[in-house]
């Protein structure tokens, strides 16, 4: 999953829902499953994501979304630091930016 975020430091957890089409329930689950995954959470509750936390949740939804691995099975091959898991994820992040940039110029011709 490819998109262009907007230049700021930080997004709200109803914003970072909208980009993955999921609850904001969702991610606090995932937060609490996945302790890759830690926005930072002010006293109030209020979370706010970075870029780096969105990266994360990329992986995590990429996982459990469109490789349908289970939340055990996520984990451990997000713990793996094998060289061909981590090729073959920047490999689908890399095509998943050319497919983003050639719709984009598909809709302006």
């Amino acid at each position: 999953m490819y998109f262009e975020l907007p230049d700021k430091k930080y997004f709200s957890i109803s914003e970072v829902s909208k980009l993955f089409n999921v609850n904001n329930s969702l991610l606090r689950f995932w937060e609490k499953e996945f302790e890759i995954l830690k926005p930072k959470v002010k006293p109030s509750g209020v979370r706010k994501f970075t870029k780096e936390d969105i990266e994360k949740i990329s992986s995590i939804y990429r996982l459990l979304k469109e490789e349908g691995l289970t939340i055990q099975g996520a984990k451990k091959r997000l713990k793996s630091k094998n060289k061909e898991s981590l090729d073959s994820s920047s490999i689908i992040k890399k095509l998943e930016k050319i497919k983003f940039e050639l719709k984009n110029l598909k809709s302006n011709i």
